[in-house]
C-alpha cells in the first residue's frame, strides 16, 4: 500500500513537467475579403487546431469584400477546434463591411487603439462612374436578420450591429467595448494576452464554452506566403481594374499589329490576373487557370515561333500556377509540408522548362515537318523537266532523273524527241507536261504584268 502512494506522489509531482506548453497562434489577414481569404482563414486555424493551440489570434485590416467568401470564413471560424480571436490591429486599421461580420462570427473581438468596426451595407458594386450600385431590399433585409443573428448567438449588441447596416454606422473600440459589440481593447499583442486570460469565447469551441489560458503562452507567427503577398496586391478593386483595362488594350493592340506578339501576350496575362484579382477564384483554381493559360502559351510557340517570348511567357505562368497550388513558406502549407515543397520547387521548375523546351522545339519541329512539302512520292514530280524520248502526240514517253514516265501535252499538240518538258500535273501514272519554252514563256508574261 506503501509503495502505490508513493508511486501516486510521484506521479502528481512529475505530472506539471509533461504538461504541453501554452501556445498562441498569430496570423495576419490583409485587404479585401475574397475566396483566397477563406483558404487562409482555414490554413491558418487548420494550424492551430493540429497544435492544439490554446488559441489563433487573426490581426485582421479589410475594408470588406465579397459575401460568399464572408459567410465561408464564418462558417470556418464556428467550426474550428480552437478558439478564435479577431483583433483589429494595428492602429489605423478597420473590420469594416464584411470584416465586421467576421468579427461579429469569431469566440472573441479585440480592437487596438484607433481602429474601426462597421459600416455594413451591402452593395452590388460600382458603375463606370465609381458610383455605388445599392443592393435591392431583398439582400439588405438579409443581411440585417443575418448580422442580427451573429450578434444574437455571441451575446453581444445586435440592435447596434443592426444599425452597422441600416446606419451605416462605424465605431470606436471605446464605442464598441460600450455597446458591448467587442470584448477587449488592447494596445498590442502580449496587452491582450494578459486581458483576454481568464475570459470565456463567447461562443461554444468545439462544443462547449472555453476559458482562455493565454497568459505567459508562447507566440506562434505564422507569416504569410509568397502567394498571399502576390494576392494581397492583385485584388485590390483599382489594381484589378486596370489589370483588366491594360490589358483589353494591349489586346486589341496586338490585333492591329500582328507579328510583334508582345502587347497580345501582355495582354492576355493581365487579364487573367484581373480575373484572379477579382476573388472569383480560390487558390487552386487560380493555379490551375494561370497553367492553363502557359500551355496555350507554349501552343502558341510551337504555331506560331516568336524566338521565345511565347516560351518564357508559358513558363512565368506555368511557375506562378504551381505557386497557387502548392505554397511554401510560413510554417503553413496549403497542400504539402515545407520540406515537402522546397523539393517540389525545384520539380515545379525543372518540368517547366522541360514543357517549354518541348513545344519550344519539339512541337514547333512536328508542326514544321506537317507543313513542309512532301520530298516523296508523285507529288514530288509537279516541277520537274524531263527529256521527250518518244514523241507526244499528244501522249508519249518522256525521262525524268533517269526514269521512264508516260506523259501527256497538257494543250494537246505534238512535242518531239529531244524537246525538254516541264511536269504541271498528275492523272493516276501519267504526267501532265508542258514545252519547256512554253513555262518559262508563262513565267515571263506574268513577271511582265
Amino acid at each position: 500500500m506503501r509503495k502505490v502512494l508513493l508511486f501516486i506522489a510521484l506521479l502528481i509531482l512529475l505530472t506539471p513537467g509533461f504538461a504541453q506548453a501554452k501556445t498562441v497562434y498569430v496570423a495576419q489577414i490583409r485587404g479585401q475579403i475574397t475566396s483566397y481569404t477563406y483558404d487562409q482563414f482555414d490554413r491558418y486555424i487548420t494550424a492551430a487546431e493540429k497544435a492544439n493551440a490554446n488559441a489563433i489570434i487573426i490581426e485582421l485590416d479589410t475594408p470588406g469584400g465579397r459575401g460568399d467568401a464572408m459567410q465561408n470564413i464564418i462558417q470556418r471560424i464556428q467550426t474550428a477546434r480552437v478558439p478564435v480571436i479577431v483583433y483589429v490591429y494595428p492602429s489605423g486599421a478597420m473590420a469594416a463591411s464584411a470584416g465586421t461580420y467576421i468579427a461579429l462570427g469569431s469566440h472573441l473581438i479585440a480592437m487596438a487603439p484607433g481602429t474601426g468596426i462597421g459600416a455594413c451595407r451591402p452593395i452590388l458594386g460600382y458603375s463606370q462612374n465609381g458610383s455605388i450600385i445599392e443592393a435591392p431590399n431583398k439582400i439588405v433585409n438579409f443581411y440585417i436578420a443575418y448580422i442580427k443573428s451573429l450578434a444574437r448567438a455571441s451575446g453581444r449588441n445586435a440592435t447596434i450591429a443592426e444599425k452597422f447596416i441600416t446606419e451605416d454606422l462605424s465605431l470606436t473600440p471605446e464605442e464598441a467595448l460600450k455597446y458591448n459589440i467587442i470584448e477587449v481593447i488592447a494596445y498590442d499583442l502580449n496587452d491582450l494576452l494578459n486581458k483576454a486570460d481568464g475570459m470565456k469565447t463567447k461562443l461554444p469551441v468545439n462544443g462547449r464554452y472555453v476559458t482562455l489560458d493565454l497568459k505567459g503562452a508562447q507566440i506562434v507567427y505564422l507569416q504569410p506566403t509568397l502567394k498571399d503577398k502576390l494576392i494581397t496586391y492583385i485584388t485590390d478593386p483599382v489594381i484589378a481594374y486596370v489589370l483588366l483595362t491594360l490589358g483589353i488594350w494591349a489586346l486589341i493592340l496586338g490585333f492591329l499589329s500582328p507579328g510583334w506578339h508582345v502587347p497580345e501576350t501582355a495582354g492576355a496575362i493581365m487579364i487573367v490576373l484581373a480575373i484572379i484579382g477579382l476573388g472569383y477564384f480560390g487558390y487552386r483554381s487560380a493555379g490551375l487557370l494561370l497553367i492553363f493559360l502557359a500551355i496555350l502559351f507554349f501552343i502558341a510557340e510551337a504555331l506560331t515561333p516568336t524566338f521565345g517570348l511565347f516560351t518564357v511567357a508559358g513558363f512565368i505562368s506555368f511557375v506562378l500556377g504551381s505557386i497557387f497550388l502548392f505554397s511554401g513558406g510560413g510554417g503553413v502549407d496549403y497542400l504539402v509540408s515545407k520540406e515537402v515543397y522546397t523539393q517540389l520547387r525545384l520539380v515545379i521548375i525543372t518540368i517547366g522548362i522541360l514543357l517549354a523546351l518541348f513545344f519550344a522545339f519539339g512541337m514547333a519541329a512536328v508542326i514544321r515537318a506537317h507543313r513542309r512539302k512532301a520530298q516523296t512520292g508523285k507529288e514530288e514530280m509537279i516541277g520537274l523537266t524531263g527529256e521527250v524520248i518518244e514523241p507526244l502526240v499528244p501522249e508519249g514517253m518522256i525521262k525524268i532523273r533517269g526514269e521512264l514516265w508516260r506523259a501527256v501535252n497538257k494543250t494537246g499538240e505534238s512535242i518531239n524527241i529531244g524537246e525538254k518538258v516541264r511536269v504541271v500535273g498528275i492523272e493516276g501514272l501519267k504526267l501532265i507536261v508542258v514545252r519547256e519554252k512554253e513555262k518559262k514563256f508563262e513565267e515571263e508574261s506574268k513577271g511582265g504584268e
